[in-house]
């Protein structure tokens, strides 16, 4: 009797050891394994970003050598240069990048702030450098800094609130929010509150992503229990620092899913196959999150569990596959022969 009792509770535990489901009906599962993946590029320096151009090619960014790479599929590799002004320290330095046709949007610590800027980009010549949001909180830890055009055609940017969690509660500031605006930096109109602060109450997200409904999804790092993914509500507030994953006050929107701090540190995210692809910095994996048609979340499903050290970077390129980063070299990790890497795989 006392052993079947244990294999019983190790059956539980072990069915909820890997995220956590939401409500509702059975959710859907992972209905196979990624394929292989395989490296387009090694040799770099924490790359935070990858966003591809109209042409297939891809940007990179190097948070702490604050270059603006070019990479081609085949991995062939050019370096734009340098981004002038950026001042890398702790976790800030040159982190996202977004594209719209000819224009090149950058995210990056700069002495004071960090800042949203837009280039223009020809061949491999940027010019036409044009800040659109200055003054969002900076400091050591917790800058955000991811960017991504939305099926909306508008401009999302994560920021986050640099280790003072007052700010994540105060809608005048910048910091601890995700922002939402036009090509030119401006609010987007329809904006919950007429300003660029789309929703609130967030510790650091570092990751943003889109079903095929539109819906928005948004990775943030916790303290010390819960990390999560969250379905982004315009003017939502995301409960940080009252509430550390679920809570129980209706003044906040809960995630669809929490880990465990040591499972994931999530930060880039993706869609792909029904499914959202996170990479965990901590966890050193991709997690793999499918979803239900109303946009709640199967049970998550952990790949490639310490082979490539910490994830940073995911993308979808244009061939269907993710395009995702490591980031050993970021003072955190410990580097493996070929590293930084960025490594072309195949979803399921």
């Amino acid at each position: 009797m006392r052993k079947l009792w244990t294999i019983m509770l190790m059956a539980v535990l072990t069915a909820c050891s890997s995220g956590l489901a939401s409500d509702g009906d059975e959710p859907p599962t992972a209905s196979g394994a990624p394929g292989q993946p395989k490296d387009v590029v090694t040799g770099l320096a924490v790359p935070w970003a990858i966003a591809f151009l109209p042409g297939g090619d891809a940007l990179v960014t190097e948070r702490d050598s604050a270059r603006l790479l070019r990479v081609r599929p085949d991995g062939k590799m050019t370096s734009l240069g340098k981004i002038p002004g950026v001042r890398p320290e702790g976790e800030g330095g040159l982190m996202g990048v977004a594209v719209k046709g000819e224009q090149v949007f950058l995210y990056y610590s700069a002495d004071q702030d960090n800042r949203i800027v837009r280039y223009r980009l020809s061949g491999d010549r940027l010019s036409d450098e044009r800040v659109l949001v200055p003054g969002i909180p900076r400091g050591g830890i917790h800058n955000g800094g991811r960017l991504a055009f939305g099926p909306d055609g508008y401009l999302y940017a994560s920021t986050g609130e640099t280790g003072n969690d007052r700010l994540a509660q105060q809608r005048d500031s910048l910091g601890g929010k995700i922002l939402r605006m036009t090509a030119d930096g401006a609010p987007a109109p329809g904006n919950p509150f007429g300003t660029l602060v789309y929703s609130y109450g967030h510790r650091n997200v570092q990751g943003l992503a889109w079903d095929p409904s539109g819906r928005l999804y948004a990775t943030e790092f916790g303290q010390n229990t819960y990390d999560e993914v969250n379905l982004i509500k315009a003017g939502g507030n995301y409960g940080w620092p009252e509430v550390e994953g679920k809570g129980d006050d209706p003044r906040f929107v809960n995630p669809i899913v929490t880990w465990s701090t040591d499972e994931a540190s999530p930060s880039g995210m993706a869609y792909a196959k029904g499914s959202l692809w996170v990479a965990a910095l901590r966890g050193e994996r991709l997690w793999q999150v499918p979803l239900k048609a109303d946009g709640s979340a199967g049970r998550p499903v952990a790949h490639f569990t310490d082979r490539y050290g910490r994830l940073r970077a995911v993308t979808s390129a244009p061939d269907g596959t993710l395009w995702v980063g490591t980031s050993n070299k970021d003072g955190r990790g410990s580097p493996r022969p070929g590293d930084d890497r960025i490594l072309s795989i195949t979803p399921s």
